[in-house]
């Protein structure tokens, strides 16, 4: 690690933050990556308002979406030029094995080329006359918006954010996780390389109790879309509220994946495996409540439980590696105090719940996958989210047992189905409160379709054509057609 501080980027200048010195550290390891200081008060206004004078005056709001598009095709280009050092740039950021960052890079190249296409296409609209005059529905960006994204998967996160904010003729203003700054000052850097105006993207790493509350409360700030626990994401909500400021809030989640007695069982438990396993279980859409047809339930268990004492807990840098470290030593011991919890309710442990042994373990922040069961959907590890390797499995009688221990949650982010009969799986898709479900596959991703939950897990969505409107006003413009003056008062 070299010991020069990393400048962040604020009103399109590069400069040192104001705020207090910091370390980042390669969670496989423990050692450190880079140091750099948060953005301080006066980093955050002068974003800000480097952020308004480049929307008021850089032109690009005015630039035809075609040629904002162009910039974000460019950007989606160096993406991809870069992938492979922003891919290992990631792993050291938060740990996450390199298989994994690479399709994270990918994914943000093809989200940035995505916004592009929906930008130079987007219509607006002609509406229905009822008299004499003309009715459009046109678009108009906001002006500064928020951009608040988590650690565990940065660039992807920032890219969904950032791109139909841009494409969408606005400025952005991102707080990145304090732990995980470095792929949102890399993608900064490739905005401006690919021609983006300097000011309209400014990165401000810190404290998202100091530098997030101080954006989102700036009257300058227009909307924020946030990512990461629900509790935070109610106080931003708050705010919002108090400002008459739209947000978009994509938060936590305890997902129910649901395996019915007639399901292909080699599909169903990879799909399980992966939807709670990969990413290490750090991952809000992560399917950490197993429900299995009672008939099904011993059978299945046995190889599931075979399947994750599998899995390659490792380097990440390995690319046989399937689970890498936790983000954190805290992080860690706050999965352990869970696992704890669960089996002081009276839960049975079938795998994992401990740290891996060996040389390759000792430095860095690891934990095995665990398999947990005997508990009632009631028990704590089954309501709160664990945001971790832990899978605590639960057997139903029927469809409508199942349905209602599925729905007993006060979050609604995700949820998985594995059955052959599709009309069963298409009854249990609607019935389930969820904003979005998987039928035989699980934690795919589009971003041509909207992503979002319903209760605690958030409002709004992201992704999608209409992602670009998230971050856009709508205006009703009226053009009188009739050849007489209107009669008012007589004349």
């Amino acid at each position: 690690m070299s010991k020069e501080l990393l400048p962040i980027c604020i009103a399109g200048k590069w400069r040192l933050g104001q705020g207090p010195e910091y370390t980042t550290y390669y969670p496989a390891t423990g050692e450190a990556v880079a140091s750099l200081n948060a953005a301080g008060p006066e980093d955050v206004e002068e974003a800000i308002q480097g952020a308004q004078k480049a929307f008021e005056q850089s032109g690009w709001p005015q630039r035809k979406p075609h040629e904002r598009a162009a910039v974000l095709y460019r950007i989606a280009e160096r993406i991809r030029a870069e992938a492979e050092d922003l891919a290992q740039l990631q792993r050291l950021d938060n740990g996450k094995p390199i298989s994994e960052t690479r399709a994270l890079v990918a994914s943000a190249a093809g989200t940035f080329q995505f916004f592009a296409s929906a930008c130079e296409t987007l219509e607006e609209t002609l509406t229905p006359s009822r008299g004499d005059y003309l009715t459009l529905s046109v678009y108009e960006p906001m002006g500064v918006v928020a951009a608040i994204t988590p650690w565990n998967s940065p660039i992807a996160s920032e890219a969904q954010k950032i791109a139909p904010a841009l494409a969408g003729g606005n400025a952005v203003v991102v707080k990145p996780a304090e732990i995980t700054p470095l792929l949102a000052l890399e993608l900064a850097r490739i905005c401006e390389e690919a021609g983006l105006p300097k000011g309209l993207v400014s990165v401000l790493p810190g404290k998202g109790s100091v530098i997030g509350d101080l954006i989102t409360r700036h009257p300058l700030v227009r909307r924020v879309s946030f990512t990461g626990g629900t509790s935070v994401g109610r106080h931003i909500a708050g705010i919002a509220a108090d400002k008459f400021m739209p947000a978009s809030l994509e938060l936590g989640g305890k997902s129910p994946t649901m395996v019915l007695e007639d399901a292909d069982l080699d599909h169903a438990v990879s799909g399980v495996l992966y939807g709670i396993f990969s990413s290490s279980g750090e991952s809000c859409i992560a399917g950490s409540r197993l429900f299995v047809a009672e008939s099904l339930y011993d059978t299945f268990m046995e190889r599931l439980v075979k399947g994750a004492e599998q899995l390659r807990v490792g380097d990440p840098s390995s690319e046989q590696t399937q689970m890498g470290p936790l983000i954190s030593e805290s992080h860690r011991a706050s999965i352990e105090r869970y696992v704890q919890k669960g089996l002081d309710e009276g839960g049975r442990l079938l795998t994992g719940g401990k740290r891996p042994e060996g040389d390759l373990y000792d430095k860095g922040s690891y934990y095995l996958p665990t398999i947990i069961d005997g508990l009632k959907n009631s028990a704590t590890i089954c309501q709160e989210e664990i945001f971790g390797p832990v899978l605590v499995a639960m057997p139903f009688k029927n469809m409508d047992d199942l349905i209602e221990q599925a729905n007993d949650s006060v979050y609604a982010l995700a949820a998985g189905i594995w059955t052959k009969d599709y009309k069963k799986a298409w009854n249990l898709a609607r019935a389930v409160k969820a904003g979005n479900v998987w039928i035989n596959t699980y934690k795919l991703f589009s971003i041509a379709t909207p992503f979002g939950g319903w209760r605690d897990s958030g409002l709004g969505r992201e992704k999608g054509r209409q992602g670009i409107l998230q971050y856009m006003e709508q205006k009703s413009i009226y053009l009188g057609m009739n050849e007489n003056p209107m009669p008012w008062a007589g004349l």
